[in-house]
């Protein structure tokens, strides 16, 4: 799938990750839909299936943790990457969020020139 037929949801509370990951996503022709919280992104899949979702593992309410649980219960999403990003960094918590189902684990802040090149690789394997 090209890069421009994408449809990625980012899961972030904060504004300036929001900000960064979804301008990363742009300067690449990636379409993308922010959710501030679990719940919004559980209203947004409601009606639409993103090629991708990249998921805040700190997240108000609903955690990412929580978040990733109801969308591998979901028979529809189940198939739909999911990537885990976080700012509380480290080894021990990436092991547990690759076991956990996520597809892949960044640490903030993101590193523009290889996000985008590791998610294609998600998307394409």
């Amino acid at each position: 799938m090209t890069i421009s037929k994408w449809n990625v949801l980012v899961v972030e509370d904060e504004s300036d990750s929001m900000e960064l990951v979804q301008g990363i996503l742009s300067y690449y022709g990636i379409h993308s839909v922010g959710a501030v919280s679990a719940e919004e992104a559980l209203q947004i899949l409601k009606t639409t299936t993103p090629t991708l979702m990249i998921i805040d593992l700190a997240l108000p309410g609903l955690d990412g943790w929580q978040l990733l649980k109801q969308l591998q219960a979901n028979k529809s999403l189940q198939r739909v990457p999911k990537v885990a990003i976080t700012a509380f960094h480290s080894p021990e918590l990436a092991e547990q969020a690759i076991a956990a189902g996520f597809h892949a684990y960044f640490a903030k802040p993101i590193d523009a020139t290889s996000f985008v090149r590791e998610l294609q690789a998600i998307l394409e394997g």
